[in-house]
């Protein structure tokens, strides 16, 4: 019986932490409405994969214009940093 339970909280333990694995932010549902918008993010703040890093929030860093933020649609070039516009695409 111990060893059941013992089996039992491990397996527990496992599916605990696969459920926390880290999803991509740019998934369909979440891109309703809005735009990937590069050079806009500060450090530690954009939204998924780009350049030297490989998910959300491990941009090095602020606006880097290979890291993009989700915006919502159709604001992303009015967007005024201290090195320019936002973008559409990555540089």
């Amino acid at each position: 019986m111990n060893t059941s339970i013992k089996t039992l909280a491990l397996a527990s333990s496992l599916a605990s932490a696969l459920a926390t694995v880290s999803v991509p932010a740019a998934n369909a549902a979440d891109m309703t409405g809005k735009e990937k918008c590069y050079g806009v993010a500060l450090k530690g703040q954009n939204d998924c994969a780009a350049g030297k890093h490989d998910c959300a929030g491990k941009s090095t860093m602020d606006y880097d214009k290979s890291s993009f933020k989700l915006v919502p649609t159709g604001s992303c070039v009015s967007m005024k940093t201290p090195h320019g516009h936002g973008m559409l695409k990555s540089m």
